[in-house]
């Protein structure tokens, strides 16, 4: 068992905290440089936090979990107007990624008002590829409730809904959390961010359960197993500009290379038991960018486990 940690810390010396992960068993999922201080999302084996924390201690670093590490969550406004962004919608996304996730907010073309209210296609598409759809809607509990469920009943991802009523449940969703609606300032309150912490607590036991399933029929590969094949096979990917050229999901990934020119490529990466990619993972184009999408097949679909 991974368990996902934040590691903190200066730049120097921090590569031999990144040994010890790999010599671990573990993965590196991303880096950040800012200046003289260096953030890493890793993955550690259950068993090993403790050598782990020894070395983030030896190098006056810290380490905190993030629960979110390795998901891609969506974060979705009714629109780009100004009642809608930058409050709540970044603050609750920029609190998410603190917390290991990788965000993309979603502004509707047509998510406003009651009539109105649906998702074009490519919208519906987009959100699809996330492991989990966060919709941040408004004040109006009627609304909410009998209205604005039509954007996301029929979406393939869990999905939970915020908004200012409160309110035990409403229809089509996995959880409502409310207290939030539509604000004209940020969270700067301990009132608040116990809010914000509510939203990450929701969105952590809905992706157990989500992993508990696959826990159930198994993917036929890892996908840290995958990326580290797709990273040493094709070079492309560390020269990309994109600070996650190689986005995690927990049943596939995003790679921000053009779906084109490397689609074939990707799809005949070898492991060394035998088989190619194409063999354990579905690869599509994105509806972002015309990037590739892989979903990786569970080992009852693939006919084996790597």
């Amino acid at each position: 068992m991974l368990e996902p940690l934040m590691y903190t810390g200066g730049v120097y010396r921090h590569d031999e905290l990144t040994e010890l992960v790999e010599d671990l068993g573990g993965h590196i999922l991303q880096k950040n440089v800012m200046q003289l201080e260096v953030v890493l999302l890793i993955l550690v084996p259950a068993d090993d936090i403790g050598a782990v924390e020894e070395k983030a201690a030896e190098l006056l670093g810290t380490i905190t979990r993030a629960p979110l590490i390795g998901t891609e969550i969506a974060v979705v406004a009714p629109s780009l107007a100004y009642h809608h962004m930058p409050h709540p919608t970044c603050d609750i996304a920029e609190y998410l990624r603190r917390n290991g996730a990788k965000t993309n907010i979603v502004g509707l073309a047509r998510g406003v008002g009651r009539r109105a209210a649906q998702l074009t296609k490519s919208e519906r598409g987009l959100i699809n590829e996330h492991d989990l759809a966060l919709f941040i809607l408004g004040d109006f509990l009627s609304c909410i409730t009998d209205v604005k469920y039509q954007l996301y009943e029929d979406l393939d991802v869990p999905t939970i809904v915020t908004g200012g009523p409160e309110c035990d449940e409403v229809p089509y969703a996995y959880a409502y959390i409310g207290g939030i609606g539509r604000r004209a300032k940020g969270f700067h309150r301990e009132s608040e961010f116990a809010i914000l912490d509510s939203i990450v607590a929701k969105i952590s036991t809905a992706l157990d359960e989500r992993r508990e399933e696959l826990e159930k029929d198994p993917l036929s590969v890892s996908p840290f197993r995958l990326m580290d094949e797709i990273t040493q096979q094709i070079p492309e990917v560390g020269e990309s500009l994109s600070p996650t050229p190689i986005t995690m999901h927990l049943d596939g990934m995003r790679i921000k290379l053009p779906y084109d020119e490397y689609c074939e490529r990707v799809r005949n990466v070898k492991f060394i038991e035998g088989p190619t990619l194409s063999d354990v993972a579905e690869v599509r184009p994105s509806y972002m960018r015309e990037y590739l999408i892989l979903k990786i097949k569970t080992k009852s679909v693939a006919g084996f486990a790597l």
